[in-house]
């Protein structure tokens, strides 16, 4: 079953939660789509439902998940957008009632209730899909131009960065100690760095990991890194951090005949905390933050990016509209999954993999 849509009709989604992730990325992604209209929001906190209303004044509420459940054979596609903690069993929930289901990420805890989730999904004949929306950052999809063209040549080196100077705590979830909470970089944003290297050179073979809790009154890991040597003999070498106080390149990529270098965060999710939507000019940066590709000088010596090495390499536009864009071909017209619950696991695998190692100080293989 890939949905109720009747021709010309758009797609009816429900939004499950409206904090960062509700408000900032989803819904605006979802009205945006051609195809997804953004029918109701969950959320019990009356502000969130006070901003709900006023950035999308048709929008049905609703306080509760369950009153979402009940009107399954009105709604086309759930979006589970709530803490981590609550992600498999929303999903459970919205699946059981018959129901597609997008899940931020991390879809689970562990790898195993991913591959349930994904084993319902397939045996109920429902769509399941993650939002791993840093597939469609600009810098990604460059790197995936210049591997595609061979300009690197074969890759040695992996390094992802995902910093920031975060000296003091925000406190919520996301930072909780409480290891149902599902709360720290390494499921954060380290999600993210995983899912980029996996997609990018394929499965993992051995992980190590280093995880540290630095900043004063911090319950949970704040400074991170993952070390993955993939089956195809690539090193990815991956950071995720509160605690930079001076941030390293985002990609830095090293293969056989020239490198890639870039610095800077894509600028959608920037774009869309201001408030901005999609439309012309989305997702394109200034031609100062272009990485650079080349071999970096002579044999004796070299040249980085900062002192003028290599080539401006043209970035191109982040597209996080391609996610949602894919979901509603996929319900339409039974489409390519953008990023299935599967591949989440695979990732997971590694999570689980990095925890255990960095616990332990030893290589995990997997």
């Amino acid at each position: 079953m890939t949905g109720r849509k009747t021709a010309g009709t758009p797609l009816r989604v429900g939004l499950v939660g409206y904090g960062l992730a509700g408000s900032v990325f989803h819904a605006p992604l979802i009205a945006a789509t051609e195809g997804l209209a953004l029918d109701t929001v969950v959320t019990s906190n009356p502000e969130r439902r006070e901003q709900a209303r006023a950035g999308f004044p048709d929008v049905r509420l609703a306080a509760a998940p369950e009153e979402l459940f009940d009107r399954a054979d009105e709604l086309d596609l759930v979006v589970v957008a709530s803490p981590n903690k609550t992600h498999v069993p929303l999903a459970t929930a919205a699946l059981k009632a018959g129901l597609p289901v997008v899940v931020d990420k991390p879809v689970a805890g562990t790898a195993a209730e991913a591959r349930e989730l994904a084993a319902l999904a397939e045996e109920r004949g429902l769509f399941l899909s993650v939002f791993q929306n840093r597939r469609w950052d600009n810098d990604f999809l460059t790197l995936r131009k210049l591997l595609a063209e061979g300009e690197l040549g074969d890759v040695y080196r992996f390094e992802s960065r995902f910093e920031r100077w975060r000296p003091q705590l925000k406190g919520g979830w996301r930072e909780s100690g409480d290891p149902a909470e599902i709360g720290g970089l390494l499921y954060d944003l380290g999600s993210h760095v995983v899912d980029q290297a996996l997609v990018l050179f394929g499965p993992a073979a051995s992980v190590y990991a280093e995880s540290d809790v630095r900043r004063p009154g911090a319950e949970t890991d704040d400074d991170t890194f993952i070390a993955i040597t993939h089956t195809n003999g690539v090193r990815s070498h991956l950071y995720a951090s509160a605690t930079t106080a001076q941030l390293g390149p985002r990609f830095r990529v090293l293969g056989s005949k020239a490198g890639y270098v870039k610095y800077g965060l894509d600028p959608q999710e920037a774009a869309l905390r201001e408030g901005r939507r999609p439309g012309a000019d989305w997702g394109l940066e200034p031609e100062d933050l272009w990485g650079r590709v080349g071999a970096g000088g002579p044999p004796s010596g070299g040249e980085s990016p900062q002192t003028g090495g290599g080539r401006p390499e043209p970035t191109l536009p982040g597209d996080y509209p391609a996610y949602y864009a894919a979901v509603a071909r996929a319900l339409a017209d039974g489409g390519p999954n953008p990023v299935t619950a599967l591949e989440a696991a695979a990732a997971l695998d590694v999570l689980e993999a990095a925890r255990r190692s960095a616990h332990d100080g030893v290589a995990v293989s997997l």
